[in-house]
């Protein structure tokens, strides 16, 4: 027990403790949720949501492969059929998403 308190005692003085108790702050968003772009698998298809401007898709097999170009006008979505699976799916050439197809 006094080992315990001990070593509290230590983090508190060295103000590692402080960063347990409390996150992070969340930054503010600019963009509402809705305009941004998404993509998520369902059950033998992919959705994708393009936001509030155009986007261009990539589908990647696990293994790398380029299997898919989908090109998406702004304040839509489409929907694409793929068989069941692991996919990496690249947006923009911004950011990257693992989606499952059942």
């Amino acid at each position: 027990m006094k080992k315990i308190l001990a070593i509290l005692l230590i983090m508190v003085a060295c103000g590692a403790a402080g960063t347990w108790a409390a996150p992070e702050p969340v930054p503010a968003v600019a963009e509402s949720v809705a305009n941004v772009a998404s993509v998520k698998g369902g059950v033998g298809v992919i959705y994708f949501a393009a936001g509030s401007n155009d986007a261009t898709f990539n589908i990647y097999a696990i293994t790398g492969q380029l299997i898919k170009s989908v090109k998406v006008n702004a304040d839509s979505h489409v929907t694409i059929e793929m068989p069941k699976g692991f996919y990496i799916v690249r947006y923009n050439n911004q950011w990257s998403r693992k989606v499952v197809v059942k």
